[in-house]
């Protein structure tokens, strides 16, 4: 999964809140250009993140430069915060 420079990872959801328990990492992928199956990249970087963090539950949204956002992109573009 190459997205380039231009890919931006947010954190948003439960996961903010350090004094909640539990929950699973909710992760904001935001990439310039289009990507040939969103959908599947995802995954797969969920798959990847879930094996490494030994199956903590990780949701991944992909949205890149031709999708139409949905509710759940708005609120992690404005809510989520951006990780470096």
């Amino acid at each position: 999964m190459r997205w380039g420079a231009g890919a931006q990872v947010r954190l948003y959801g439960s996961r903010l809140d350090d004094t909640a328990k539990g929950g699973d990492i909710d992760l904001h992928v935001l990439v310039p250009e289009q990507v040939d199956n969103p959908i599947w990249e995802a995954s797969l970087l969920a798959a990847q993140l879930q094996r490494q963090l030994d199956g903590r539950k990780v949701d991944v949204r992909l949205l890149d430069g031709v999708q139409a956002s949905l509710p759940v992109d708005n609120i992690a573009l404005s809510e989520g915060v951006l990780l470096t």
